[in-house]
């Protein structure tokens, strides 16, 4: 059985989550939703709170902030799978001092020889003004590299723009 990899990448509030939900709850493979946000603060929980009502009981979601390769290699076997998103695996990757490109290439690597469908979640960061702080501009370097990374690994990638899908990879 051939599985698909699909990158669905754009900026905040774009569409992606919910065209990527979409996608994937158009199987009729049981959903998984890779979690990588953690709730470190009341605005975030409610951002995650608002996912989950969204998404419904139709979906099994495992919380991986950090090993996400892990999941996808132990967890995921005949599903449709959602990881949302890579920008706050970096983010969690950069806090726990991980070695992003590794772990990017690591999930690079699984792409080729997946056994679920995997339906991926970034934002593009790189398209407004340069950080003024290092920190900030590490991420974004960073995040533009997995970006690039996971798009060449991908079987499909739709980014998104004001709700509406732009199919620039696969079918």
């Amino acid at each position: 059985m051939a599985f698909c990899s699909t990158l669905v990448l754009g900026g905040a509030r774009s569409g992606k989550s919910v065209f990527a939900e979409n996608l994937v709850l158009a199987s009729d493979k049981p959903k998984i939703y890779i979690a990588t946000g953690q709730a470190f603060d009341d605005e975030m929980k409610e951002r995650i709170d608002e996912h989950k009502v969204r998404r419904g009981d139709e979906w099994r979601t495992i919380e991986a902030p950090l090993d996400v390769c892990q999941v996808l290699e132990n967890d995921c076997a005949g599903a449709a799978v959602l990881f949302d998103c890579v920008t706050l695996w970096i983010s969690n990757l950069m806090a726990d001092e991980r070695d992003v490109v590794q772990e990017v290439e690591r999930l690079c690597t699984l792409l080729g020889d997946l056994n679920c469908d995997l339906t991926i979640v970034s934002n593009e960061v790189g398209l407004g003004i340069v950080p003024e702080n290092a920190l900030a501009r590490k991420f974004r370097d960073e995040a533009g590299r997995a970006n690039q990374m996971i798009a060449a690994a991908c079987d499909r990638v739709v980014f998104m723009v004001a709700g509406l899908p732009l199919h620039m990879k696969g079918q």
